[in-house]
């Protein structure tokens, strides 16, 4: 029985949305150690359970957590409060960051800010996509290779696919989980019958959409929240779409907004509010965080009651490993197309060195400095960015 109110866990939520630094990982370290290890609110199996439901089912890992535990013992009440608090103090946030940036993104300072902060965020996301392939397919070794051959056909398969079409490719990501499912744990049935998404503010474009636009992003924020497995980066692939086919961002403002989820506490994937403000106003942020964090919601609410029964099934797990070999190779094909647009200038083969050399201190920093977080990287990068565009 539980020894605290629905009230108490709204609040908590509210405080690491909030406060929560670090990503995804760091996230659910903070749940447990608050919530399992401190004030026993939540058992041990408890909390593991909800863990392996955020890593079965699509959606960003620490906050379906945070819905999971809202629902074990405050049903869909509790999940719906806790994971509305978990995501609003981001949202708001990048809401607010989003009209600064519509109102300053002219300004000489602004720009020498996010020249610097972009050029990070490449080594950062490189980093991230280095541990998601390690941690979710293997390190890059021949044994490897040759015990998970199959997953890392997938990886190098979107990963390609990725870079060349410069578009999501959905089809191929649920293929690939398809696939992996009926070669390593065919499902019972699969073994018998074998063939068978009046305010107006000036400068800021608070209001300022377009209702075609509107549905466009409900399609494809859904899409988008409906394939993130593990961590909020992995939905960068299909987030660049914004840029490649609906042209509602630019390159360079793509990467400032992975760069304010990054700097901004909470869920990652809460980029999504700010590429929708600029796309369509407080409108679109509003569309936007909507349509990505509801398959989620629902992903997480709908198994959570039989989950106990099901989450060992072997079928399902080949399932999602299939499936998150593949949109992990399609994240490291959306990286070198990124990495390739920023490190030139103007898409020339001119390579903009400054900016490399950021990247490349990033990803040592990350690998050799072991308790850095993003922000205070972010923050480092903006400065040297306001010097080197001050210098020169």
């Amino acid at each position: 029985m539980q020894t605290y109110t629905l009230r108490q866990l709204v609040l908590y939520f509210l405080k690491l949305g909030a406060t929560g630094f670090g990503g995804p990982v760091a996230l659910v370290g903070y749940i447990h150690r608050d919530l399992v290890e401190e004030r026993k609110w939540i058992t041990e199996e408890e909390y593991k359970e909800g863990l392996t439901l955020a890593q079965l089912a699509p959606g960003p890992l620490a906050a379906q957590l945070g819905i999971y535990l809202g629902f074990i013992h405050f049903g869909i009440l509790g999940a719906t409060l806790s994971g509305l608090a978990f995501v609003l103090p981001s949202f708001i946030m990048v809401v607010g960051l989003g009209m600064a940036y519509k109102m300053f993104n002219g300004l000489p300072w602004m720009q020498a800010v996010f020249y610097g902060v972009g050029a990070a965020v490449i080594g950062i996301i490189v980093m991230s996509s280095y541990k998601l392939t390690t941690k979710s397919i293997g390190k890059f070794s021949f044994d490897s290779f040759k015990q998970k051959w199959l997953l890392w056909v997938f990886y190098i398969t979107t990963l390609v696919v990725t870079f060349y079409s410069q578009s999501e490719v959905l089809w191929l990501f649920v293929g690939a989980g398809l696939l992996y499912m009926f070669l390593n744990a065919p499902p019972a049935w699969a073994k018998k019958n074998t063939a068978n998404s009046i305010l107006l503010a000036t400068g800021i474009g608070f209001w300022d959409y377009k209702p075609k636009t509107l549905e466009q992003m409900a399609l494809f924020f859904a899409k988008a929240g409906a394939f993130v497995f593990g961590s909020g980066l992995a939905i960068i692939p299909f987030l660049h779409s914004a840029v490649t086919e609906y042209h509602w961002i630019d390159e360079r403002t793509f990467l400032d907004a992975v760069a304010v989820a990054m700097i901004t506490p909470g869920p990652v994937v809460i980029t999504v509010g700010f590429i929708g403000y600029l796309a369509g106003g407080f409108p679109g942020a509003c569309v936007a965080a909507l349509a990505t964090f509801l398959p989620c919601y629902f992903l997480t609410i709908i198994p959570a009651p039989y989950f106990k029964k099901y989450a060992k099934n072997a079928s399902i797990k080949a399932f999602v490993d299939g499936i998150t070999a593949a949109v992990i190779g399609a994240l490291t094909g959306s990286v070198v197309i990124i990495a390739i647009n920023t490190f030139t200038r103007n898409h020339s083969v001119v390579v903009d060195i400054p900016s490399v050399i950021i990247a490349i201190i990033t990803v040592l920093a990350l690998l050799y400095i072991k308790k850095i977080e993003e922000p205070y990287i972010i923050a480092a990068a903006a400065i040297v960015g306001l010097v080197l565009k001050s210098a020169f």
